[in-house]
């Protein structure tokens, strides 16, 4: 309890209240912008935290990243333009609210969501650190082969209209994948020689290509068509939100305890969470032919799952030194740079320290409500500002943000190439969702695939021998088996009917 008050009278200091406040500002303008996400947020507050003490630079960077992926889902809502990575699971969702006059709505639920999902990680978090580490430890290159594929099994679920082209489009995510050096062998693929090629297709630029190009040539096409099918907006933030959350509480509390799980995971993190979030949301819904239509019950799950995995990294970062994702990485560099090893030992000699870190999780996502509600509220002047000003806008951003991320032109080029083909599998009917799914875990696949064969000399067996493994790999066949079977049934059914 003396250590909990310690923490707790060093968060209320007014510099570290300013240092969290200058933060949440600083995260919900980057989120908010496409291209910029949490970890450009995180790297570009790193030059400040060299001035100050380890409590507020890694509430800076704890309050900013928690911000930035909320934000990234104002300008995917209005837009169809994913501010964050973790935004683009649920981007059709969020935009067809906005069709219907239903932006503010949208961006309600997503902050009540995400500001749920915070506090429940935070919760798991400050009482099961250690005891989750151990679990996420126990997985090797094996459980994560079979995590991957458990991930590309949402390709299938959360794809609207035919599976076929689903599965279609999420080969061609991961044959984007796949372009640059081999991660095991070192030898480049698909680069035609081009040194640039080498790094990889970077995801930033792929994404906004996929989702904001596209909607830009759709509107240079068709303009008046284009803004006519956004209704005029007739909805509130917070109106209706309580009976929202009772009606989906089953999907908040999944949302938010597979965000923290799959979070826990070093280098799985918030975005596959969201993905995996909506899918099981779509798979065990009552009515999941809704899903991809402006449907809250998606927003809910993916939302709540975002900010739990925010939480859920910190845990292998804390107890054992390991990152997470990129931005615990980033955390980590600076707290070894304060004198500080993260480890067990750090609930020991820095329990203040480690205290402090959880109450600000709590602090982040209660300021998410009032701040977020103020970034709602001033971003529906985007849908009334007049179309030929506000696209020559997001071209610039667009254009800004796959720039910064590889620092020449070749991330614009990225964008152009991936926002035609984009446009194009649209205009023919291919999800979009699938192959941003495969560029996401198509490296992590690939890397633990071959690791995996490496380990066991080839043998099959050996990705079934471990009883985690064994588990996962058989739960993975099965739900790769039934959509096979039920095809197959209906084949038989149409045979037999031909046939009478």
């Amino acid at each position: 309890m003396d250590v909990l008050l310690s923490a707790l009278s060093q968060v209320a200091q007014p510099y570290v209240l300013m240092v969290i406040l200058g933060s949440a500002m600083f995260g919900l303008f980057v989120g908010a912008v496409p291209g910029l996400s949490a970890t450009m947020a995180t790297a570009l507050l790193v030059p400040l935290t060299f001035f100050m003490d380890p409590l507020p630079a890694i509430a800076a960077i704890v309050t900013s990243v928690a911000m930035a992926i909320f934000a990234g889902d104002i300008p995917g809502a209005l837009l169809r333009i994913p501010g964050t990575p973790a935004s683009a699971a649920y981007v059709d969702e969020a935009f067809n609210m906005t069709r219907r006059g239903e932006a503010e709505r949208a961006l309600g639920i997503g902050l009540v969501s995400s500001v749920f999902g915070g506090l429940v990680g935070a919760v798991i978090l400050s009482t099961c650190a250690p005891y989750l580490a151990e679990f996420a430890f126990e997985f090797s290159t094996v459980e994560y082969f079979w995590l991957a594929c458990l991930g590309l099994s949402c390709a299938v679920v959360i794809s609207r209209g035919s599976q076929a082209k689903g599965m279609i489009a999420l080969l061609i995510g991961l044959f984007i994948s796949t372009i640059g050096i081999d991660v095991i062998g070192g030898y480049p693929r698909f680069t035609f020689g081009n040194v640039e090629l080498m790094a990889g297709v970077s995801f930033i630029p792929a994404m906004i290509g996929m989702f904001a190009m596209t909607e830009l040539l759709r509107f240079a096409i068709s303009p008046q068509q284009d803004r006519s099918a956004i209704a005029p907006g007739r909805s509130t933030v917070f109106g209706g939100q309580g009976k929202m959350m009772l009606e989906n509480r089953k999907h908040l509390v999944r949302g938010s305890l597979i965000g923290t799980i799959v979070g826990i995971l070093p280098g799985a993190g918030a975005d596959i969470a969201a993905w995996v979030s909506y899918a099981l949301s779509k798979k065990f819904a009552r009515n999941p032919e809704k899903f991809g239509t402006g449907h809250p019950e998606g927003l809910v799950a993916a939302g709540a799952a975002n900010n739990a995995g925010l939480s859920g990294v910190w845990v292998p970062a804390l107890v054992f030194g390991i990152p997470g994702d990129s931005v615990t990485a980033i955390a980590i560099g600076v707290l070894f740079m304060k004198g500080i090893t993260p480890g067990p030992m750090v609930f020991v000699q820095q329990a203040d320290l480690t205290y402090g870190i959880f109450l600000t999780f709590f602090l982040a996502n209660l300021m998410l409500i009032p701040l977020g509600y103020a970034a709602i509220r001033s971003a529906r002047f985007v849908l009334r500002a007049p179309a030929n000003v506000i696209m020559p806008i997001i071209l610039i951003f667009c254009v800004v943000g796959s720039f910064a991320i590889t620092n020449s032109t070749y991330g614009i080029t990225v964008m152009l190439v991936l926002g035609v083909m984009g446009f194009l599998m649209e205009e023919n009917g291919f999800p979009l969702a699938p192959v941003i799914l495969g560029i996401v875990i198509g490296p992590m696949l690939e890397e633990n695939f071959m690791a995996t064969v490496i380990k066991s000399d080839g043998a099959i067996l050996g990705f079934f021998d471990r009883p985690v493994a064994g588990v996962l790999g058989v739960l993975t066949l099965v739900i790769w088996a039934v959509p096979l079977l039920q095809i197959l049934n209906r084949m038989r059914r149409n045979m037999l009917k031909s046939a009478a």
